[in-house]
Formats: C-alpha cells, sequence, structure tokens
C-alpha cells in the first residue's frame, strides 16, 4: 500500500491524518458490533501534537469492493497524554507502533477491540518464557485448571501427539484429546505440511488431529497456504467461562513438537528432531514463547477466528486426501462461534501490537484480501527508530530485502550497533541442502558487513559441553525501548510468503538504570525490554541479569567479542577443564562454491525464501 507523503512521520507539530471506518461483521454489513466503543477504527499518519489535540482527516476514498465507509474531519481529544514522567511519553507510542492505516489491510476486525484511531490495545500483562520446558510447563498449569465449559484454541506449525510436556508427562495429544473428552471446547488449526519422506511432518500434523477429533475435539489441517508455502503461526488460548480476567494466551515461536522442550541447561529435548549431526544425538534448543494477558488476548482471538470462518476449502481435496481427512474425523466444515468473547480486562502497562503476515492469494483470505505483511511494516518501522543498539536472535537471518533496511539504519547513523545471535549450522546442511541454507545468510551478513563494519557482530551460542545450540528463537530488542517475539524470522518467506503471528510489546513503566534513553530520542529505556534482553544476555555472556555491565550498551559488542575470545580459545586449547562462564562464539559461515551458484541461487529463491509479494508490490527497501 503507497505510503501519502503528506505529514513525515514523527514531525513536530501539524496534523494526524486519518481514515476511520465501521467494522465489518460476519454478515456483510458495516453496524457497530460494540456501540460503546464506536466499533470504529481510525487509520492515523502520526505527528507530533501539543496538548494531544488530534485532527483526523479522510486519507482517500473506499476503494470499490471494500465495503468501507469514510467519515468527514473532525477534530477530539487524545487521550494518551500522560504527565507522569515515569510513564512512557505518548506520542513516542506513534513513533514505535502502526497505525491501522499503516497495518495495510482494511478487510480484518483485528484493530476493532482498540481505542479508536489505534492498532494496539493498552493495558496487558506480558510474561516472556524463555525456552521449551518454561513454555510447556505454564501450559500444563493453565490446562489443568480448566472446567467444562471453557475452551482452547491454538494454530501450530508442527504437533507431535506423543511429544512429552513434562517429564513425566502428560503428553500433547493426551493431554488435549483429555480435555475434549472431558467437555472443554478444543479447537486447532495445524499447518496441514507435506509428506516425512521429505523431511516434512504431515502424518504427525495428522496423527494429532486424529488423536483430539477422535476424544470430541475439533482439530483441521490447514493447507490455504501459496506454493511452498505453510502456516507458520503458534498461538495457544485459553478462554475461562469465570472472570475473563484469568484468560491468557500464548504467542511465540515454538511449537508442540518433537526438539522443543529443553531448559536453561540446553542438553536438549529427550525426543528429539533430527538434525545436523553436529548438534549432537539430542539437539540442544534456544526458543521463546510470550505469555499475554489483558485486552491482546481478544485481538489474538480475532486472529483465531479469522482463520477459522475462512470459507475457502481447507485443502485441495483430491481422493487420497479426502479419505486421509474422513479417517482422522476432520469435520468438512467447521463449527461456526456462536458470538464474540468478552474483552479481557486490564492486567497490566503493557502495550501490545499484534502483527501479522499474509500472503495474497488467488482465493484470497477474507480478513486479508490483498495480504498482510504488517510484521514486515512494524520491524521496517522500528529499525528506522534505532539509535543505539538492535538486538535479534533468529533462526536464519536471511535475504537481501531484510539486510538492506538494517543496512541503511547503520549507514546513517554511525553511532548504532547490531548484534544478532543465529544457529551455527543449518539444521539440514548436506551437499543439496546446505548451499541453500546458506547463500542467503552470506548475502546478508556481506551487505550488513559493509554498512557498519565492526559495529556488527553476529555470533552462535553453545552449551557447557561445547554442543552448539539450535537458535529458533525470534527476538528483536532495540534501544532497550521496543521488543518483538513471534513466530516470524528475518527473511523474505517470513515478511511475505508464509502466515505468520508475533506480538510488539512497549512497556509504559521506564527503566530508571543508566543510560535512560540510549536511543538519545526522548524515549526512554522501558522495564520489558530492557529486561528481556538482559535475561537473554545473561544466558550467552554467563552473568548475571542485574550485572550493570550488561546495561552499557556502548561498550556492548567488546563485550560480546571478549567473551567470544574466551570460548574460541578454549576449544583451541582442547577444551581443558569445564566451559567457561560465556558461552559464545563469532558467527562464520560456510561459503558457497561460486560453481554451484547456478542451481542454489534458484532453489534458494523458489523453495526456502520464496517472494509473497506480487511484482507491482516489490519496492526496494519498503514493504
Amino acid at each position: 500500500m503507497r505510503q501519502l507523503s503528506l505529514l513525515p512521520f514523527g514531525a513536530e507539530g501539524g496534523l494526524r491524518a486519518a481514515r476511520r471506518f465501521p467494522a465489518r461483521l460476519g454478515d456483510g454489513s458495516t453496524k457497530s458490533a460494540n456501540p460503546t466503543r464506536g466499533a470504529l477504527a481510525m487509520s492515523v499518519v502520526p505527528t507530533r501534537l501539543r496538548h494531544g489535540l488530534v485532527l483526523n482527516r479522510r486519507l482517500w476514498p473506499p476503494k470499490a469492493g471494500r465495503d468501507r465507509v469514510c467519515y468527514p474531519a473532525q477534530l477530539v481529544f487524545s487521550s494518551f497524554y500522560r504527565p507522569d514522567d515515569r510513564r512512557m511519553n505518548a506520542d513516542s507510542i506513534w513513533d514505535w507502533f502502526l497505525t491501522p492505516f499503516e497495518r495495510g489491510n482494511p478487510d480484518t476486525d483485528l484493530d476493532t477491540v482498540a481505542a479508536a484511531g489505534t492498532a494496539w490495545t493498552d493495558g496487558n500483562l506480558v510474561r516472556p518464557l524463555i525456552h521449551g520446558a518454561t513454555y510447556y510447563q505454564r501450559l500444563v498449569e493453565e490446562l489443568s485448571e480448566l472446567n467444562v465449559g471453557d475452551s482452547v484454541h491454538f494454530v501450530d506449525w508442527r504437533g507431535d501427539r506423543d511429544e512429552l510436556l513434562q517429564a513425566g508427562g502428560p503428553t500433547v495429544g493426551d493431554l488435549l484429546a483429555s480435555l475434549a473428552e472431558r467437555g472443554i471446547e478444543v479447537r486447532g488449526l495445524v499447518w496441514r505440511s507435506h509428506p516425512e519422506r521429505l523431511s516434512f511432518s504431515e502424518a504427525s500434523n495428522r496423527r494429532l488431529e486424529e488423536q483430539i477429533n477422535r476424544h470430541g475435539g475439533e482439530v483441521m489441517l490447514d493447507q490455504r497456504v501459496l506454493p511452498f508455502g505453510s502456516h507458520h503461526q503458534k498461538l495457544f488460548i485459553v478462554h475461562r467461562t469465570g472472570p475473563p480476567r484469568y484468560d491468557v494466551a500464548f504467542v511465540g515461536g515454538i511449537d508442540l513438537c518433537h526438539g522443543r522442550r529443553d531448559d536453561i541447561d540446553h542438553r536438549g529435548d529427550p525426543q528429539p528432531q533430527p538434525m545436523d549431526r553436529r548438534y549432537g544425538p539430542h539437539p540442544p534448543w534456544h526458543d521463546i514463547q510470550l505469555e499475554v494477558s489483558g485486552p491482546a488476548v481478544a485481538q489474538l482471538e480475532i486472529c483465531f477466528r479469522e482463520r477459522w470462518n475462512d470459507p475457502t476449502p481447507l485443502d485441495d481435496r483430491n481422493p487420497w486426501r479426502a479419505l486421509l481427512s474422513h479417517l482422522s474425523g476432520e469435520p468438512r466444515r467447521p463449527t461456526p462461534f456462536t458470538g464474540p468473547l468478552p474483552a479481557p480486562p486490564v492486567a497490566g502497562v503493557h502495550q501490545v501490537q499484534v502483527l501479522r503476515t499474509y500472503p495474497e492469494r488467488h482465493h484470497a483470505y477474507p480478513f486479508a484480501k490483498r495480504g498482510e505483511q504488517s510484521v514486515a511494516r512494524a520491524l521496517s518501522k522500528a529499525i528506522r527508530r534505532g539509535r543505539s543498539l538492535i538486538y535479534i536472535e533468529d533462526q536464519y537471518l536471511w535475504s537481501a530485502e531484510v539486510a538492506t533496511i538494517l543496512a541503511a539504519q547503520l549507514r546513517q547513523h554511525p553511532e548504532l550497533r547490531l548484534i544478532a545471535v543465529v544457529p551455527r549450522y543449518p539444521d539440514a546442511d548436506g551437499a543439496l541442502t546446505g548451499p541453500p541454507n546458506r547463500i542467503g545468510q552470506l548475502t546478508a551478513l556481506r551487505i550488513l558487513s559493509q554498512a557498519g563494519g565492526r559495529r556488527v557482530g553476529i555470533f552462535s551460542v553453545e552449551n557447557a559441553a561445547g554442543w552448539p545450540i539450535y537458535v529458533h528463537a525470534k527476538v528483536c530488542v532495540i534501544d532497550d525501548t521496543w521488543a518483538m517475539v513471534g513466530s516470524d524470522n528475518f527473511n523474505r518467506r517470513s515478511w511475505t510468503h508464509d502466515s505468520e503471528l508475533s506480538c510488539a510489546v512497549l512497556d509504559a513503566t521506564l527503566d530508571t538504570r543508566p543510560p535512560i534513553d540510549p536511543g538519545r530520542l526522548g524515549d526512554g529505556a522501558r522495564v520489558f525490554a530492557r529486561s528481556l534482553r538482559l535475561a537473554l544476555w545473561a544466558e550467552h555472556l554467563g552473568r548475571a541479569p542485574d550485572d550493570p555491565v550488561l546495561l552499557d550498551q556502548s561498550a556492548a559488542l567488546d563485550l560480546w567479542r571478549d567473551a567470544a575470545t574466551t570460548v574460541a580459545e578454549w576449544h583451541r586449547r582442547g577444551r581443558p577443564g569445564p566451559h567457561p562462564e560465556p558461552r559464545v562464539l563469532e558467527h562464520d559461515v560456510a561459503p558457497v562454491a561460486g560453481g554451484a551458484r547456478w542451481w542454489v541461487l534458484p532453489l534458494y529463491r523458489t523453495i526456502y525464501d520464496p517472494e509473497g509479494r506480487k511484482k507491482s508490490d516489490q519496492h526496494p527497501g519498503r514493504f
């Protein structure tokens, strides 16, 4: 969607231009579904305004077939101004978060539960759950307390019914099946995937579906994706019929499958997933999930319901797949929801923005007819706000398109630093699988190095025995102010092609430890973003989370490089004695032979990191 250049984002003074439209109901009407909120969404182009005065103006007439109404310009007073200097400057929310207009998807109901004119919710409590074992423990605790009338809704990329959620059980399949058998509503959407012989998970996903459906649940395998695409979202929502304050959602990068149940010691999941032999018999696994309470749970529920209510067939029903679906108890049509869930009340002081990727398909998603790239747009906007430190943990860090956005910011701001943690080796690094897995990262790292030089540091991590840890986390923290965790990777596939789901978080509470404003833009460090970064750094660098050394962003790269040198020297000397406290090494990617590029590049661009946008929507450095 084209950006209008009427007003510069973040400019002092001026107007906030916006588009308002009523929420779209299931019957296609535009009557407000929530009269108390007006159920109006405004797309806002933010500029700094004194005294909280906002002018809303129509940006463009509704496009044909969009069923939208534009309202005339009107004056309203902003409700976000907070004079308390221990709370975030309300103006900075607009500098970090997307507006409904910037989200670029007028077909979704996602922002109808947000305050008018915003695309995020206030009053949430967000807790990072670092490591799969931590997430699984919390999931068991929540599900064990459910009663008849409660419900669970989930979406997943892969599910293994025999994966143990705790050392003594239960398994994923047994727990969810028992809930359904007790009269608790269990609904799920799992990617159909492809045959196991191609190293995919179709049989595993179908076995999980079959077990839950046999006991009264309703799980479906969803293949409504682009060619070579997947449903990569990971979401689990727990809803109680009692007070809605007890509703909770889990969103992030952790699937309910083999290989994920690891902890801070990183000895690996006792039920491993086959990977490159250099990760050992039980590959150590680093990952993260968010636990969310508050109004954002309602937005995450809308994400689930939009996919659930999509009338498009789940799959190409050839006779063989139709038979498999029948045998697994998959319903031909999903049971419709009877009504909206109540929005959970205020739970904390975190602002949360729910972000997604959906491609534009021939059989369009009704809730994203032209797709949605709010993950890419949110990351692009936040990166352009970075001044001091961008910290990334990612499974890939691929693609020139993504690296170019980071490189542009590094060139524009010579004090900006970038630290990224990635896997030491691809999960599959054979003669045929390795080169396509490496070539995108080689390109991205070359672009970043040319732009930032020594201000860019890329690292891998290992456990106390020296085995490399597979980094599956998808984390970005910028200037200790804004943080994002989800299912999306830093690559073209996640930003344009597959379905993804992530949450960006701004904490309303400032962190008073120096430096109190790392970006020097008046935004201030925030408790959530800084605490998340410090917890991750403490694990990787072998320090306490409250070690003041971790706060100094200007010396961060020296700290990481010194730690990596210590570990490299331990390896060079034959690993004498116990592992040093740090767990990091500087990342080095094996090259791809020049003579192989003729087949590696086409395979990389079509299968490994495909483009999900139409040619007319592809613009350098812009999503």
